[in-house]
């Protein structure tokens, strides 16, 4: 059993663990708010955005978006893991760490070593692939000072490589908001361009599917070839908040879950402490006992 001074050492050291687990508990909340509330705005913004391009794209030639709808062989890829700067988030960043595998596994299994690229958005990635030699572009500063200018530069960069070919393909994987406690994986292709399916009902849906009468200024051809690059870059930002706001919530959930396993277990450390005291002090006594009856049977 241990020494009192043991137990008492162990009860110090966890009540001083979850004293940290609490605060950053409530940091993770107050940046939670912030996160949550820049991804329900980007939402609404991406979602239009991309119901107006596809909608102008049904009735464009096809020269018009071949620069990022050309579909070739498969024989490089880019992925994009965005992760976060930091740990302390539960299963947050080795969930988009088993995502890639997984799509590597599933998708490109029969492409040869050295053919997949990663574009590591967030320190945690940069880390991970840097020590496979995946590794391609240094973005581990986006989350200190998050803005659409601090992602549109690695958007940019991933746009020209599959321009130039030295990517046939580029996807991204994150973890995508649902709630406080709840993230999901999610790997999307970035390029080639892919038609995407609106939500049926949603007023983009019905936006989508009506023949709207637009008037263009200078040309359909000119505002879609600034629309396709302006598209690109939003949903790239906006996985990026997706991650952003994932990890705050992650975090405030495995934090919470912390407190609450350091609370059990300083319940169990103060039984044991207890008992041990007990313990103790029932040896003292039987000692001074036995040392009376000792000194009483010599006379």
């Amino acid at each position: 059993m241990a020494s009192l001074k043991e137990v008492r050492s162990r009860i110090q050291s966890v009540s001083s663990t979850q004293q940290i687990t609490k605060a950053m508990k409530m940091v993770a909340a107050a940046k939670l708010r912030r996160a949550q509330d820049n991804i329900l705005r980007m939402r609404p913004y991406a979602q239009r955005l991309t119901s107006i391009l596809a909608n102008l794209t049904r009735t464009t030639t096809d020269e018009v978006v071949s620069e990022y709808g050309q579909a070739r062989e498969v024989r490089r890829v880019l992925v994009i893991a965005i992760t976060s700067d930091r740990g302390l988030a539960g299963a947050f960043n080795a969930n988009v760490f088993k995502g890639v595998n997984a799509l590597i596994a599933e998708r490109y299994a029969s492409l040869p070593v050295g053919s997949i690229s990663v574009m590591a958005i967030g320190k945690k990635a940069h880390d991970y692939y840097g020590r496979r030699n995946m590794l391609v572009g240094n973005y581990t500063h986006v989350f200190a000072q998050l803005s659409f200018e601090t992602v549109r530069v690695a958007a940019e960069e991933a746009m020209s490589g599959f321009v130039d070919g030295t990517y046939d393909e580029v996807v991204m994987v994150y973890n995508e908001f649902k709630n406080v406690a709840t993230q999901f994986v999610r790997a999307e292709q970035l390029l080639p361009l892919v038609p995407t399916e609106v939500p049926a009902g949603t007023p983009s849906a019905t936006a989508a599917n009506n023949s709207i009468d637009y008037i263009f200024e200078p040309s359909k051809e000119e505002i879609i070839k600034t629309l396709i690059p302006q598209s690109l870059k939003i949903q790239l930002y906006k996985a990026v908040l997706e991650s952003n706001a994932s990890e705050h919530g992650a975090r405030m959930t495995a934090m919470d879950k912390a407190t609450d396993n350091a609370g059990e277990l300083l319940k169990s450390l103060k039984l044991t402490y207890n008992r041990t005291r007990q313990a103790a002090i029932t040896t003292e006594i039987l000692e001074i006992v036995g040392g009376a009856e000792a000194l009483a049977a010599s006379r």
